[in-house]
């Protein structure tokens, strides 16, 4: 269920940067609407909101690393629909839902291309052996230890921003949902997925 939100002063919990130490600031504001669904077992409660106040808003050109530890930058993803997942192995949230996201990839690959963009620190020494563990099938870990996405695009983790095929972002939502969820499809209903 989608509930509105007060414009001055929302917060939702989600992880703001990664702190020495492993500590986290907690919060995140957005100016549309919100909500909080269940996983796709029922367990937990994610918590989250839909912004929709960048539609229009061209990639931006930070470069980052792909799989194969190239340099890529979003504007490569052109052509195709996109769904961008800014997250970190530390960000509770970011873990939750992450399980919801490589279901989506896996089962909407083909209508577009769902990118989980790993914003630790450390970059693939905590992420691949995250990956290893996590036992993911579809998504593959991106990394951006410098953190150039988040600079460019938001400012709390997890961060889900939706571009159509032209590179430009139709919304974005701010803290965990469930990608299985009713509220996630009609989200993707209208990038035409």
């Amino acid at each position: 269920m989608i509930l509105p939100l007060m414009l001055a002063g929302s917060t939702i919990a989600g992880c703001d940067r990664e702190k020495a130490g492993g500590e986290q600031a907690a919060g995140a504001q957005a100016n549309i609407s919100g909500g909080e669904a269940k996983d796709a077992r029922g367990a937990r409660t994610f918590q989250h909101v839909v912004d929709r106040s960048q539609a229009g808003k061209a990639t931006p050109a930070a470069a980052f690393k792909g799989p194969d530890d190239a340099p890529v930058t979003l504007a490569a993803f052109r052509g195709k629909p996109l769904l961008v997942n800014l997250w970190a192995t530390w960000c509770a949230p970011c873990v939750a839902e992450m399980p919801t996201l490589d279901a989506l990839a896996a089962k909407r690959g083909q209508a577009m291309t769902v990118i989980a963009v790993a914003q630790d620190l450390q970059g693939a020494a905590v992420v691949d052996p995250w990956f290893q563990k996590a036992g993911l099938k579809a998504l593959q870990p991106y990394l951006d230890p410098e953190n150039g996405l988040l600079d460019a695009t938001a400012g709390a983790l997890p961060t889900s921003i939706f571009y159509g095929a032209d590179g430009k972002e139709l919304w974005r939502v701010i803290g965990a949902i469930d990608w299985q969820g009713d509220e996630a499809k009609a989200l993707l209903a209208e990038g035409g997925i």
